[in-house]
């Protein structure tokens, strides 16, 4: 059983950096897709940053050039470094992962068969 345990998250002003990380355990990902996603007040869940087992990115175009992907393979951790936030970045945070292939889906929230329990970001200007 996968289990994945988001942090990071917090309060900061429009501007501001958060670096958010997803530790996982129950098994290794070093092989699997994993992803960000988020979901605001009154919204759907989207997509926001993925990378596949090779280290391809992928990013929303809301976030693109602001926010960066990373995963550490040795300690099983994913991260989200998220610069030059934005109010309508406020959103609660999900890291998700899942096996191969990754190419083409990487930010369809369906995709995904486990979850973390998720992490508020709140970004006020």
């Amino acid at each position: 059983q996968v289990h994945l345990v988001e942090s990071g998250g917090g309060s900061v002003q429009s501007g501001g950096s958060l670096r958010l990380s997803c530790a996982a355990s129950g098994y290794t990902y070093r092989t699997y897709c994993l992803a960000w996603f988020r979901q605001g007040p009154g919204k759907e869940r989207e997509g926001v940053a993925g990378i596949s087992s090779y280290g391809t990115t992928k990013y929303a175009d809301s976030v693109n050039g602001r926010f960066t992907i990373s995963r550490d393979k040795v300690n099983n951790t994913l991260y989200l470094q998220m610069d030059s936030l934005k109010p309508e970045d406020t959103a609660m945070y999900y890291c998700a992962a899942r096996t191969p292939p990754c190419i083409g889906t990487l930010l369809q929230p369906d995709r995904y068969d486990d979850w973390g329990q998720g992490t508020q970001v709140t970004v006020s200007s």
